[in-house]
């Protein structure tokens, strides 16, 4: 009979095989690298097979210890899926990072939307152009911008954005077509993959020499093409609200080749994907740009109920 395994172990192993590494397993767990070393031993021990392989350059699992990875991280799975839905102390939080333009421009606007259909839901949403390293657990799942980096991510693409020329609708009656732009101020926004160059090419023409002014953030070149400070190549997805409102028009939008590309990607781990929150947010994020949602997430299941609190007395 197999001698009991206490869980304290497995969930040892588990970091360590996640990590590749005793030493980073050490740091998740409040350990030191020798703790979380001889706790393994023990556990292969008691099992009577060796987990990893160990050499000078570190550690790789095993083919028995690959095995148990995918049992017990699927068994973890289910534990917090489990605490999640039995949870109701406390609002179902959802943990969010995000590019800036697109969090400025597209998802907040959106918030007050996505909090009236979940209430119970509290939302943490913080910017950046790095990317969130899910290996802290600061954060359930990122909005990034540009191709998704990271191993063991499941992505979900947020749709083709179309990048056109962007100003305001008294510059544009000066703006017939492609050729009258290099006498107009051309915002220009570095971080962009998609550049006043690519957008000339496109159109048989030579782009201008760069001049005027320069952004890092999308949401900054949106705003100073509405406040007429030139023309701003930008994506109309970014930019809707603007749009809607008429402060900005696309003078070019059926005169000129324009540049549709995916720009931004919902990326999380696939250890997390069975979080009620965040997929309760992938489906709204889907729905909301009419997209395809990952095969990986599990099927919708109803939110769970939350216990009723007595009323007071009167």
């Amino acid at each position: 009979m197999r001698p009991p395994v206490p869980l304290s172990a497995v969930r040892t192993f588990e970091a360590a095989a996640r990590r590749r590494s005793f030493k980073d397993a050490a740091s998740e767990l409040n350990l030191t690298a020798s703790a979380v070393s001889h706790a393994v031993r023990k556990l292969e021990q008691a099992l009577g097979v060796a987990l990893f392989e160990r050499d000078s350059h570190g550690i790789a699992l095993t083919a028995a210890g690959e095995a148990l990875l995918d049992h017990v991280s699927r068994a973890f799975e289910e534990m917090n899926r489990g605490f999640d839905l039995v949870a109701t102390r406390a609002p179902q939080l959802l943990r969010l990072h995000c590019a800036p333009s697109f969090a400025a421009q597209w998802l907040t606007p959106r918030l007050a939307r996505f909090m009236a259909s979940h209430p119970d839901f509290e939302v943490r949403l913080a910017a950046g152009m790095d990317y969130a390293r899910f290996i802290t657990d600061e954060f359930d799942a990122d909005i990034v911008y540009g191709p998704p980096r990271g191993e063991g991510l499941i992505v979900m693409p947020l749709g083709q954005e179309t990048v056109t020329p962007l100003c305001t609708p008294e510059r544009a009656r000066r703006i017939r077509e492609a050729a009258d732009l290099p006498g107009q101020p051309l915002i220009q926004s570095d971080n962009k993959l998609v550049r006043w160059p690519l957008w000339f090419e496109r159109n048989g023409l030579r782009a201008p020499p760069s001049a005027g002014l320069r952004f890092d953030r999308s949401f900054l070149a949106i705003t100073a093409a509405a406040d007429d400070l030139g023309i701003a190549l930008e994506s109309t997805l970014l930019a809707e609200r603007e749009l809607a409102s008429g402060r900005l028009v696309a003078p070019l939008a059926e005169r000129a080749s324009n540049v549709e590309y995916t720009g931004h990607y919902l990326v999380f781990p696939a250890l997390t994907r069975r979080r009620t929150p965040l997929c309760v947010f992938a489906r709204w994020l889907a729905a909301e740009l009419r997209v395809a949602l990952p095969p990986e997430l599990p099927p919708e299941t109803q939110q769970p109920v939350r216990a009723q609190q007595p009323a007071p007395a009167r």
